[in-house]
């Protein structure tokens, strides 16, 4: 029988980081990451990410609050690069004064479309400056906010749209549960010339709709999870050429380590899973992540 003493100390290991894991040879970047919801400085978290390999990451926002914070960020670190946006529950949350939108905590009182006009104004203001490389995380999130809450989230989905046209930005693309509405609604405003789908869920034959139409498509460590076929299917189906990787830190850790914090510096773990799947080295693909993340932010 274990003792006491060995279940606390693997209730402590379960909350713990993940070890270091080996280098990558080739530098790669993370092109999703939230380093305001991770413990420690972002010197820190860069340091760590930079000693395995991992030279670039892009910070996003996720409201307006955040995409400050994103921006400011790329702005005082060169290896940082931002994405500001309101998440796709963030807009019924300002309009309906939802709490299961993208805050749960201290949801506020409606504000109407006069307020989201505003929180979309100041992403617009956000994302003409020269350190911000892309619009997004928006798109469409059916898991959490119910029919109430479509058209809000739709209206912002294109108003992000227009704005990454308009200031020659990439898309950066949250789909949760909303496949067919997300692709709708590209094909009916016409997407950017670099549009992302952050954390990729769809499967094998979304992928090769998205390798159709370019858009690059990005995979985080639930590729690396027992019940993920339909990622790696999709994975193995997708243009070289069109493949990033992300941690979406702190959440999505990779197994082995599901259900602990999630930083930068685990993006080895999951490309050399993504590399098993290809059936190609991890210097080969970790060349072709890296090339593929500088064109779709163009740094």
């Amino acid at each position: 029988m274990p003792s006491n003493t060995s279940g606390r100390q693997d209730a402590r290991d379960k909350n713990a980081a993940p070890p270091l894991p080996e280098p990558l040879q080739v530098p790669v970047a993370d092109s999703h990451t939230h380093l305001d919801m991770q413990s420690g400085t972002v010197e820190e978290a860069l340091a760590k990410a930079a000693s395995v390999g991992v030279t670039t990451v892009v910070q996003v926002g996720c409201d307006v609050k955040g995409s400050h914070w994103a921006a400011a960020t790329a702005e005082e670190y060169e290896n940082v690069h931002a994405a500001v946006a309101l998440h796709p529950n963030e807009a019924p949350r300002i309009v309906h004064g939802d709490p299961d939108g993208w805050s749960r905590q201290g949801a506020r009182e409606p504000g109407g479309d006069a307020a989201l006009d505003e929180a979309l104004a100041e992403i617009d203001r956000l994302a003409a400056l020269p350190h911000v490389k892309a619009v997004g995380e928006t798109g469409l999130d059916y898991f959490r906010t119910g029919p109430e809450g479509k058209a809000a989230q739709e209206r912002s989905f294109r108003a992000h749209i227009e704005v990454a046209k308009r200031q020659g930005k990439a898309l950066v693309i949250h789909d949760r549960d909303a496949h067919a509405d997300v692709l709708r609604v590209l094909k009916e405003e016409g997407a950017p010339d670099r549009t992302v789908f952050h954390c990729y869920s769809g499967d094998a034959e979304m992928a090769e709709v998205c390798a159709e139409h370019g858009y690059f498509m990005s995979f985080a460590g639930n590729m690396t999870f027992k019940n993920a076929q339909p990622l790696r299917d999709a994975l193995a189906v997708a243009p070289l050429e069109l493949v990033l990787v992300e941690t979406d830190a702190p959440f999505l850790t990779p197994a082995p380590y599901r259900g602990r914090p999630n930083a930068p510096y685990l993006i080895p773990v999951t490309v050399r899973a993504m590399a098993a799947v290809r059936g190609i080295g991890e210097d080969a693909l970790a060349t072709a992540i890296g090339a593929n993340t500088a064109r779709a932010f163009d740094y």
